[in-house]
């Protein structure tokens, strides 16, 4: 949608947009003589001139586009920089902001799962995140980002997707797992577990050093990841379904690739129970 839409430009709005669409010029390199009569002139002439700059800088960085773009329409980069997004997401031990610890991060960018467990190799989140241009939360603008910044003492940079925010806009709520169930996401044997079993799992490996325990925390923690991929490419079809790209532009979900950790049942029973015994006290 980068080359088809018209919204980066200063004084373009949605409606315009529409009217340019419905004249037939569906993208840059059709915006030509005879320009559509139902704009005034002012708006053709700087169009015409935007389009110009933008045509020479058809390599421009996910940052250039995006600080044009309005805020709700970034979902509009994701095919054309699609290798360079990254879907991210945490685990912590639960607390409160002034003692709030990361355990675990997940990163997948529709190739390779990466994985940073505390004490172990966290820190090297911060040089891996950096082949990025682009990443995808679900809630991350409000909780991972600021938690990451806060705990690793780094910045993320790049463009930020927080799908929370653009699945709303679609009638989508009801946390990640919410939005999962309405969009047809199964977590097969992870059904049911939810952040407060991610504090629990970390508990039960750092009280017992249970490697069943981290496995499965670290299946929940890489599902909530790889997740996101199939969430944005949904709400990327979703906004489409009312332009003139529904079809042309359509992109198939991905298939879910093999998890390299899966989540232990009797591991899984057993926070079950704890959760209950703590639930009745």
């Amino acid at each position: 949608m980068l080359h088809n839409t018209f919204l980066h430009i200063p004084g373009i709005g949605e409606k315009t947009e529409k009217q340019i669409w419905q004249a037939g010029i569906h993208c840059w390199e059709q915006w030509r003589e005879p320009l559509p009569a139902t704009l005034p002139q002012t708006k053709t002439r700087l169009i015409s001139m935007q389009l110009a700059q933008f045509r020479s800088r058809d390599n421009g960085s996910a940052r250039f586009y995006a600080d044009l773009l309005p805020a709700g329409h970034l979902w509009r980069l994701f095919p054309h920089f699609r290798a360079a997004t990254a879907y991210l997401d945490i685990e912590t031990n639960g607390l409160g902001w002034d003692q709030c610890e990361i355990t675990t991060i997940a990163l997948y960018d529709g190739q390779t799962i990466r994985t940073y467990i505390q004490g172990r190799n966290l820190e090297e989140f911060i040089n891996d995140i950096e082949r990025y241009e682009i990443i995808v939360t679900y809630n991350g603008k409000n909780f991972d980002v600021p938690v990451i910044e806060s705990c690793l003492h780094t910045r993320l940079d790049q463009v930020h997707i927080d799908l929370r925010h653009i699945l709303a806009r679609l009638g989508y709520r009801g946390g990640l797992k919410g939005c999962e169930k309405q969009l047809g996401i199964n977590r097969m044997d992870l059904e049911g577990v939810d952040g407060y079993w991610a504090v629990l799992l970390w508990q039960e490996f750092e009280r017992t050093g249970s490697s069943k325990a981290l496995e499965t925390l670290l299946a929940y923690n890489i599902a909530d990841a790889v997740n996101l991929e199939a969430l944005l490419v949904h709400a990327y079809n979703l906004n489409i379904v009312d332009t003139p790209f529904s079809s042309s532009h359509f992109i198939p979900l991905p298939l879910p690739p093999d998890p390299p950790f899966r989540p232990d049942l009797q591991i899984i029973r057993k926070i079950r129970e704890l959760r209950q015994s703590r639930y009745m006290e």
